[in-house]
């Protein structure tokens, strides 16, 4: 959920790379759902290229799952799905079961109830776009570190409003790489050992 719509064609997502190179899915019609632009999940999966092939995912506030769908096409070997909207949560599964994808679990649940409760094996790779306006980055890092959800060396993708105060990560996190993109600051984030 990134920036504006950004879209082959209106209403449908493009999957940038990988084995579904150029696929479109539809996307949900729900209010202030933002895909991640393709300039954007471009730049993402070079910065994963190493990282990316048989890690497993986590997509909180998937909204249209553009971000863990790339990490599926691009070799990811599991995916976790975690939407609190329940019409963006049908579609990803319409979309999940379109590509024929393995590897996906697809939860419709709010993604702080999700990781307070979580019991799951550590993700090592996990994608935060939450809604803007909501201000959860930092809740959701605490509770990720806290919980024990991460692997070691487990990276995580945050995107945030370009002119926000942006995210106090928790102690030992560094970033990686850090850029902008029209109204999208994104960055990638090593959670220590």
């Amino acid at each position: 959920m990134a920036g504006r719509k950004q879209t082959s064609q209106a209403g449908r997502l493009r999957i940038v790379a990988g084995n579904w190179r150029s696929r479109l899915l539809d996307i949900a019609d729900v209010e202030g759902l933002r895909p991640t632009s393709e300039r954007v999940r471009e730049t993402l999966f070079n910065w994963l290229t190493a990282h990316i092939h048989g890690a497993r995912c986590l997509d909180a506030y998937a909204g249209t799952g553009a971000l863990g769908l790339e990490a599926l096409s691009r070799g990811a070997k599991h995916v976790v799905f975690v939407e609190k909207s329940a019409v963006a949560a049908r579609q990803l599964r319409r979309n999940v079961e379109v590509l024929g994808a393995q590897g996906a679990t697809v939860l419709q649940q709010d993604a702080l109830d999700f990781l307070r409760r979580a019991g799951t094996e550590p993700f090592d790779i996990v994608f935060l776009d939450p809604p803007f306006a909501d201000d959860l980055v930092e809740e959701t890092c605490r509770l990720l570190e806290e919980k024990r959800l991460l692997a070691a060396g487990a990276l995580v993708y945050v995107e945030l409003p370009k002119n926000g105060a942006g995210a106090q990560f928790p102690p030992g996190w560094q970033v990686q790489k850090d850029k902008t993109a029209g109204n999208v600051r994104y960055m990638l984030v090593s959670a220590g050992d």
